[in-house]
């Protein structure tokens, strides 16, 4: 049902007029309030406390989909995690998490604060369902009730299943809520930004435990987290950045410096292409193809001086005319047969492939009076040959790509790989 759909009904059953009742809803509905909520607060606005719909149904948790109305369900508070928002222009406290019986697992915002805390099981009478990234996800409101049940729910085994959130890098996943970590700092830099409160400090850099490597926000910048640091974090939540998951940290964070220090793993996982681009962006990885082309925009380039993007004919697109500052790069396009991606070298890496600097690269662009000599020599030195890529990958509308950390080439022997892959075959 449309939002349209939702204010006819609403506005007939109130007996006020469609359009005011539309906007209300839009603009609820705008801050993520979800639509049976939405409809619930309005009803009041309007003096209908009689809050409308069919009697809610009692359900598994393993039966909920994206288009269930209103449930009933007892479960087990798996994790729970106090987030802020911004709701009709102020900040508004909600506490997420995921709940499981022993049918199925399944998230939940809570709009008011239930005092829910992992581990317990709970009666959530009138929770409303909404579809979130495909999946469906309670929502616990003032129209809910909550009950705390004395006896304990059996859950099955496995991670899934977990209570308190606790999780390896590896695992996170865009959309998680309420996660318990403990990492190692690898990165970290103190910025300030434009926020929605004006200039704010933040911490920004890079996570890594054993299972791997992540990005990460800390939104109110704490003591414990700074370069080297082992640290154990609980209530992070997880956002997309560039494509990839990255780890968040807000005010409801705790962090706690440990005594002993997380190991990292020296390594990052191998992939096939056709696999890390159908994850839709990975962090860490490590690639292996042949160099199929070398894309315009390579070799010997241009910058903007002010904000680094590629300047076209004197012109960068945020900045209009500018004096370009030259840079070395390559965008080439890397093929396993399973996929392609675009593999992005940095003045560094570009500088070994080419076998000379900056400088080099200059002088023989003004011997060939051509600028495309540089990418000429690449394209000759590359094209046709396997590398072994490790990087950051990131997927969206214009494509995959890969910003490359190593750009090494392949020694592995091809007919002892042909050999190994007809015996797994076989």
């Amino acid at each position: 049902m449309d939002l349209d759909t939702h204010a006819e009904d609403l506005a007939s059953d109130l007996g006020v007029d469609k359009e005011e009742v539309k906007a209300d809803l839009s603009n609820l509905v705008e801050y993520s309030v979800p639509i049976d909520e939405a409809k619930q607060s309005l009803r009041r606005k309007y003096g209908d406390d009689s809050g409308g719909g069919a009697t809610p149904s009692t359900v598994d948790v393993g039966e909920i989909t994206p288009d269930s109305s209103n449930v009933t369900v007892t479960a087990r508070v798996l994790s729970a995690g106090k987030r802020s928002i911004r709701y009709q222009g102020s900040d508004h406290v909600i506490v997420e998490g995921r709940l499981a019986d022993d049918t199925g697992v399944v998230d939940y915002t809570a709009w008011e604060d239930f005092g829910l805390s992992p581990g317990e099981t709970i009666t959530a009478g009138n929770a409303s369902v909404r579809e979130w990234d495909g999946e469906p996800e309670l929502n616990l409101g003032e129209s809910t009730s909550i009950s705390f049940e004395e006896e304990s729910l059996e859950l099955p085994g496995g991670s899934s299943y977990e209570i308190g959130g606790e999780a390896d890098l590896a695992d996170l996943e865009t959309g998680d809520r309420a996660r318990t970590l403990e990492v190692q700092v690898l990165e970290c830099e103190r910025r300030t930004i434009d926020g929605r409160d004006g200039e704010t400090e933040i911490l920004s850099g890079v996570f890594g435990d054993e299972s791997g490597r992540l990005p990460f926000t800390n939104w109110d910048p704490a003591p414990e987290i700074e370069e080297g640091a082992s640290v154990r974090i609980e209530n992070a939540y997880v956002r997309e950045f560039r494509g990839v998951p990255e780890v968040n940290l807000s005010a409801f964070s705790t962090v706690t410096a440990l005594e002993g220090e997380v190991d990292v793993g020296s390594d990052a996982p191998e992939m096939a292409v056709g696999e890390a681009v159908a994850v839709g962006g990975v962090y860490d990885v490590r690639l292996v193809g042949n160099v199929i082309a070398v894309r315009d925009g390579s070799g010997l380039i241009q910058r903007c001086p002010e904000c680094s993007r590629v300047v076209q004919k004197g012109q960068c697109r945020t900045h209009g005319d500018v004096d370009g500052v030259d840079d070395l790069r390559v965008k080439a396009i890397l093929d396993d047969g399973t996929g392609t991606v675009t593999v992005v070298l940095d003045d560094e890496l570009t500088e070994d492939v080419y076998g000379g600097t900056l400088e080099d690269a200059l002088e023989a662009a003004r011997e060939a009076m051509d600028q495309e000599a540089v990418a000429d020599t690449i394209r000759e030195k590359i094209v046709g040959r396997e590398y072994r890529v490790r990087g950051h990958l990131s997927v969206d509308e214009y494509g995959a790509n890969l910003d490359a950390s190593t750009f090494e080439e392949s020694d592995d022997d091809p007919q002892a790989r042909a050999e190994n892959f007809l015996e797994v075959i076989a």
